[in-house]
């Protein structure tokens, strides 16, 4: 996989600087490792990827809070469309580490608000303001979750319109009962862009047969890692996909 990385043209976070896409789209796809390496042989001529200290497949770390009844999932799992999520996450390259809070409206666009932060510690001032303003959850309701761990690697097109995030060695682990689930094979996609703007990648991903599927990180780990009392009916169906692709 690394030499295969290393026939993309890098670009920089500063140059990445137009490519924020904080108000956007999001398509997800999910397929296989073998999948994926022909999927990167076909973008190398019309995507940059992203290189930070000379590295191209980046470890993220992420830790999802939620209520103590979990409404945050539900209101997934329910279908609702509106709907948020508050997660801390860290970039373990440089180890900074924000608490971001996600917004899904009606129309699926994603919002996303998020503050630099030295720990998960919901008590001080700086986190609680912030959560007044963008969270609709009280911040006396929330507690630890979910915490996943993945390698990312990002392309993004030429005409710097949108971006390409792709995850891999996925793990889980359940903050609320100990459960640990390795997802293996599985990598997870998601196209990035503001509006509906003309993807190189799109017909890449139906040439390999790559169709868009919701995968939640946060909902699919927390149904696949044992919480007994969480409805999953919304999920059976991805969750008996996922787990083909996972052993397969």
């Amino acid at each position: 996989m690394t030499d295969m990385l290393s026939t993309f043209a890098p670009i920089s976070l500063e140059q990445m600087s137009g490519v924020k896409l904080m108000n956007r789209t999001d398509t997800k796809f999910v397929t296989n490792m073998d999948k994926l390496r022909q999927l990167l042989l076909l973008a190398q001529q019309d995507y940059f990827i992203q290189e930070i200290d000379g590295k191209r497949n980046l470890e993220y770390d992420t830790t999802y809070f939620d209520t103590f009844d979990y409404d945050m999932y539900n209101q997934h799992q329910w279908g609702h469309t509106n709907r948020q999520k508050i997660r801390f996450r860290t970039y373990c390259i440089s180890d900074l580490c924000f608490m971001e809070v996600k917004t899904k409206n009606n129309h699926g666009r994603t919002k996303k608000k998020r503050i630099e932060v030295t720990d998960m510690d919901l008590g001080d001032e700086a986190k609680r303001l912030f959560l007044d303003k963008h969270l609709r959850y009280s911040v006396d309701t929330l507690q630890p979750s979910l915490n996943n761990h993945f390698s990312r690697i990002t392309l993004v097109n030429k005409g710097k319109t949108e971006r390409l995030t792709i995850d891999s060695a996925l793990r889980f682990h359940n903050m609320q009962n100990g459960t640990d689930i390795d997802m293996g094979n599985l990598v997870i996609i998601e196209l990035k862009r503001d509006g509906l703007v003309f993807s190189p990648v799109l017909e890449m991903l139906r040439q390999l047969r790559i169709q868009p599927h919701g995968f939640s990180k946060y909902c699919m780990g927390s149904a696949l890692t044992g919480q007994d009392h969480l409805p999953v009916n919304r999920f059976k169906r991805k969750l008996i996909e996922v787990g083909k692709m996972v052993n397969g």
